[in-house]
């Protein structure tokens, strides 16, 4: 019995901004089956001592000196954009309003 449904993964399409068709839809429930069943697996593994890491081994961060620089010029940052307006970047609306 499959958990995930089709309205499963219209509803993570949609967060995602992201149009399946009826079999993109299908396959991506079973993929996503897929993926669920195998961390399902990682629960039969004893973890019991083992330390929370975000890494298998002590990494360094890099660090730079904090030193002041000359800034950007505005109208080379903009001048690639798909649009601008002055030294603005104009990005679509991502919020909907009340």
């Amino acid at each position: 019995m499959s958990t995930i449904g089709p309205e499963d993964v219209a509803y993570v399409a949609q967060l995602a901004r992201l149009t399946f068709s009826e079999e993109e839809a299908q396959a991506m429930a079973r993929d996503l089956e897929q993926i669920l069943g195998h961390v399902k697996s990682l629960d039969a593994l004893d973890t019991e001592g083992v330390e929370p890491t975000a890494h298998g081994f002590d990494l360094a961060t890099p660090m730079r000196p904090d030193a002041p620089a000359e800034p950007f010029d505005p109208e080379l940052a903009v001048s690639n954009a798909p649009a601008a307006q002055g030294t603005a970047f104009l990005v679509p609306k991502v919020l909907e309003e009340d």
